[in-house]
């Protein structure tokens, strides 16, 4: 990875988080609107339900398509120029779309058979509500598809700002409407909104899709050897998107036969702990899956090992901190984003016992989705789909064990194990594929950072609890003290990885430092 490349992929990283951060903002106003209106009880399990039965076809569609693209186009552009990339992705394109219209119009007809596969415990009332949200809902499923279409395109093209600003519009919709029209029109409202948020996401990839030079046209050539390509490399990322489904399906089956809210609470917890993995993990794969291909097309195996190095120290870097930062402080962490009108104290526990042992798997959560785009990019997707089906076995048999002395954290902390084994054993077979991947650096780095985050623990601990003794127990004080406590610990880390010569963060102060002077002498001149 030469520096060129490398200030590329931090520029574009920067774009991605900076965008997601605003997006990740807006959502958790969202989300916190959400637990205003509606709380966490019988409707919001019912939306939470329609809404996985909604998405679960569309994920199976756009991410094996999306993910597949990416390295079929860039061997497109190769052989035929951007003019056959443009031709070939229109015909993408227009197949996936005659797709998504006909999983909408599926979807109307096996509503009342998928709210009874994901939640057979909802009875009469609640599950009649499901199946009139899954109908109503069902219209995103093309405006889904198509879109991870233009999706991998654009990444094809290393242009990352609208794939990352999708998330602004759709919040700033769904916010507007628990503002103005909620209380009005109550959870099939909500639902509504789902749908044009996700048509706005849609409608913004289009100017940054024009403006690259794409020209949509009416093409439709099903024996087109490039879609059998991707048709043939996304089955099995087909079938591991499903696998990971039925995990999602198991989890929620069984909190449904749990108390009232538990699903909301696992829905909430988890939506806590992918904030980490959405706004800074997201953005290294999806910087880093390109650079990939490209370094795999080339034959340079040298170059896909420093990628995956730069990537873990990275992770690594950012991950295991957090964790330590959500154990710690999980109640007071959803108390302040959540605990607002009918969201009372029992959600926020409910809700933080949940977080607590999902952050477990953050560090190996972040691991998986990078190395899962090293076997992409090598063009093997059945590797990863075994990897998912040990994955979903595994937190079957965990699920059962633990939900019945622990309940809907018991769903958590399965889940947290059950990814565990099954990453080790798909990062020891990439070894076997390529190589050497510095296994003993990353180990080394590993436990440098973990005793680092453990002193920020800490300080996190200590801090919050003063602060907590001064600003006092309200959502304010609450807040106030969390904040600081967040502050303070976070300066404190950094502070401490340069000190104790964390390679990333050292490489990091020294280029900014460096490009600091540049700019000064400049300027002086």
């Amino acid at each position: 990875m030469n520096s060129n490349t490398g200030k590329n992929a931090a520029r574009s990283a920067l774009i991605i988080i900076i965008f997601t951060l605003g997006s990740k903002v807006l959502g958790f106003l969202r989300e916190t609107l959400i637990a205003y209106r509606f709380g966490s009880g019988m409707q919001t399990d019912a939306f939470v339900i329609a809404l996985t039965a909604t998405s679960v076809v569309t994920k199976l569609i756009s991410n094996a398509i999306s993910t597949t693209f990416i390295p079929i186009l860039s061997e497109i552009e190769s052989k035929e120029g951007k003019e056959g990339k443009i031709s070939h992705t229109n015909n993408l394109l227009n197949i996936t779309g005659l797709i998504g219209i006909g999983l909408v119009l599926l979807s109307w007809v096996i509503a009342p058979t998928l709210v009874k596969l994901f939640a057979k415990g909802f009875e009469e009332e609640q599950f009649a509500l499901t199946v009139n949200l899954v109908k109503i809902g069902a219209p995103m499923v093309f405006f889904d598809v198509i879109s991870g279409v233009i999706r991998g395109y654009l990444q094809s093209e290393q242009r990352h700002a609208s794939n990352a600003a999708v998330g602004i519009p759709f919040n700033i919709i769904y916010i507007l409407f628990l503002l103005v029209f909620g209380s009005t029109f109550g959870i099939e409202g909500l639902m509504v909104t789902t749908v044009i948020a996700t048509i706005s996401q849609f409608l913004i990839l289009l100017p940054e899709t024009i403006i690259s030079g794409f020209k949509y046209k009416f093409t439709f050539d099903i024996k087109d050897r490039y879609i059998k390509k991707a048709i043939y490399l996304s089955l099995p990322i087909f079938v591991g998107v499903a696998i990971n489904d039925i995990n999602a399906i198991v989890d929620k089956r069984l909190a449904s036969y749990l108390v009232k809210g538990s699903i909301s609470a696992l829905n909430y917890a988890n939506k806590l702990k992918s904030l980490i993995l959405s706004i800074f993990i997201s953005a290294i794969t999806t910087v880093v899956y390109p650079m990939l291909s490209r370094e795999v097309s080339d034959e340079n195996m040298d170059g896909v090992k420093k990628i995956i190095n730069y990537g873990v120290d990275l992770i690594f870097l950012i991950t295991i901190p957090a964790t330590v930062g959500i154990v710690i402080l999980a109640e007071p962490i959803v108390k302040v984003a959540f605990q607002k009108g009918e969201f009372d104290s029992l959600a926020t526990m409910m809700t933080a016992q949940a977080l607590l042992f999902y952050s477990i798997s953050i560090v190996i959560s972040a691991l998986r989705s990078l190395v899962t785009r090293v076997y992409y990019s090598l063009h093997d997707t059945k590797t990863p789909t075994i990897n998912s089906a040990i994955t979903v076995a595994t937190n079957i048999v965990f699920n059962l064990i633990l939900m019945g002395p622990m309940g809907h954290a018991g769903l958590a902390l399965a889940t947290s194990i059950s990814i565990t084994p099954s990453t080790i054993w798909m990062y020891y077979r990439l070894r076997n594929k390529i190589g050497n991947l510095g296994l003993k650096s990353h180990l080394t780095n590993g436990l440098k950072i973990s005793a680092i985050s453990l002193v920020m623990g800490v300080i996190s601990y200590f801090s919050y609890n003063g602060f907590f003794q001064l600003f006092g127990p309200g959502l304010i004080g609450t807040a106030i003290a969390l904040g600081l406590a967040v502050f303070l610990s976070v300066i404190a880390y950094g502070t401490m990885c340069y000190v104790f010569n964390v390679n990333v963060v050292r490489d990091m102060v020294n280029t900014g430092t460096y490009n600091l002077k540049k700019l000064v002498s400049e300027r002086k001149k």
